[in-house]
């Protein structure tokens, strides 16, 4: 494996803080319950003192998720909102002139998604029908949507790859991931500061555990933010962007639990 940085070692004893995406990487995709192994794993893990953190690209967490890894801390809109405990500790909100500038697109008959702390606004190609996560969810029009408190926006096209370039010339304090495999017609941007760096790193400081044992696992461009200031990384997969970012690799959600039955064997002993 190729490294962008230093290959590290994985800490040894506590404290610990494991922070995993979600999609890819604790569940299979779009999947909403996590592997036995993983369940059992995380229970051996916390009852030796880990703490656990989910941060995800989603804006919420299925239930039976929480109940398996029963998290520390969440993270949601790819770092931008942070509950500890099941308390807001931080949410990055859009500017008015930075919606203004991410909304004026030139995808014709995108998919867009906005949300909001409380629910979803979708505005679909004409004769397109919205997918089954949108009416579970409740989905209201786009054009109902408030202009203040948007935590996410989301494009679903062939061409996003050219708004992520102009966004990334124009406004390059905003954080974009997608539009590159394997979200090739998927982009989504969110607020200035928002990725899942920096919400491992205010995890981490909340809970009081230090930068160095703190161990990052995903899979997909918008975890290399995570996985660079992690103490550890671990890649689920096999994506090549990612192979200069980990210490370590997984090969998928099914296999995370034998590597966390390890990593509590190794705390055990």
């Amino acid at each position: 494996m190729t490294h962008s940085r230093s290959p590290r070692a994985l800490p040894a004893g506590l404290p610990l803080l494991l922070a995993f995406d979600l999609d890819g990487t604790l569940i299979p995709e779009l999947a909403t319950t996590v592997p036995e192994t993983s369940v059992q794993a995380l229970a051996r893990l916390r009852a030796l003192g880990v703490k656990v953190a989910v941060i995800t690209g989603r804006d919420t967490l299925p239930r039976a998720v929480m109940q398996a890894a029963q998290p520390d801390a969440v993270s949601t809109n790819n770092g931008g909102r942070i509950e500890l405990h099941g308390e807001l500790h931080t949410e990055a909100r859009f500017s008015a002139e930075d919606l203004e500038a991410v909304l004026a697109h030139e995808l014709h008959d995108a998919r867009v998604v906005i949300f909001t702390r409380d629910g979803l606004y979708v505005d679909l190609p004409a004769g397109a029908p919205p997918e089954a996560w949108m009416l579970a969810r409740g989905y209201r029009p786009l054009a109902e949507a408030p202009r203040e408190g948007i935590l996410k926006v989301g494009f679903y096209h062939p061409r996003v790859a050219d708004l992520a370039g102009r966004l990334r010339r124009t406004h390059p304090h905003l954080v974009l991931t997608g539009a590159q495999a394997p979200y090739t017609e998927f982009l989504t941007v969110t607020p200035e500061g928002a990725h899942k760096g920096a919400a491992l790193t205010l995890i981490a400081d909340a809970l009081g555990i230090p930068h160095d044992r703190t161990v990052a696992f995903g899979d997909s461009d918008n975890d290399v933010a995570m996985l660079e200031v992690a103490g550890y990384a671990v890649q689920s997969g096999t994506l090549p962007l990612l192979a200069g970012h980990a210490d370590a690799q997984v090969g998928g959600p099914d296999r995370l639990g034998e590597y966390l039955h390890a990593l509590a064997d190794r705390l055990e002993g």
